[in-house]
């Protein structure tokens, strides 16, 4: 755990520094929010950050906004002109995301949705050349049958927490669904002959996922 720890402190001493409005949203998150460790945080972000800025997205969807971390890191890379569209389904955190872009200086570029999001992705008559899935792990593949007709040839698609705390290894009770959904989508991807795939193992696990 130690070495783990000095890794995890050269990795963040290496990377591009936390801008100042994220490291705010962080701290607030874990003052104010239940289940902070679901915040993207800064390592995750400069990733998050990297992969926006290589494709140069005109339109991303962001699916699970919780307190907006991981929507300022994705806005960073849109082309000019582009526009974020992010779902939350907990209309207590709207207000909160919301400040924050506007700290940012990104209210204009991101759109925010409350509800369900198999409600509304049908709703957005949108091409997303980007796409970031980390909502209900239940419905991960619902999410993905949903948007893969909307992302173009080359569109790149992440799904955050699908090593989901190493429960996808070990023996599942069949009344997990979070980790079950987990699973199926892992295996749905694999299966799908439309895109291709990896795994980043970092915090829980990252997929990309390029659709061909």
């Amino acid at each position: 755990m130690e070495q783990t720890n000095e890794l995890e402190k050269y990795i963040l001493e290496h990377i591009d520094e936390e801008d100042v409005v994220l490291q705010e949203l962080e701290r607030e998150t874990f003052l104010k929010v239940l289940r902070p460790r679901m915040l993207s945080g800064h390592a995750q972000g400069t990733i998050l950050t990297m992969i926006s800025q290589m494709v140069r997205p005109n339109r991303i969807l962001e699916i699970g906004t919780y307190t907006g971390y991981s929507a300022i890191c994705l806005a960073k890379g849109l082309a000019e002109g582009g526009l974020l569209h992010t779902i939350e389904i907990n209309d207590e955190l709207e207000t909160m995301a919301r400040t924050y872009f506007e700290k940012a200086g990104i209210q204009d570029q991101v759109c925010q949705h409350i509800g369900d999001a198999c409600a509304i992705i049908p709703q957005l008559d949108e091409q997303f050349e980007l796409v970031f899935i980390d909502g209900d792990k239940r419905e991960y593949g619902s999410y993905f049958d949903l948007v893969i007709d909307r992302v173009p040839s080359g569109g790149i698609l992440i799904a955050d927490n699908i090593l989901w705390s190493g429960k996808v290894v070990e023996a599942v009770d069949e009344k997990d669904e979070q980790t079950l959904g987990i699973l199926a989508f892992n295996q749905k991807i694999k299966d799908d002959p439309r895109v291709s795939q990896t795994i980043l193992p970092f915090r829980d696990g990252l997929m990309l996922i390029r659709k061909k």
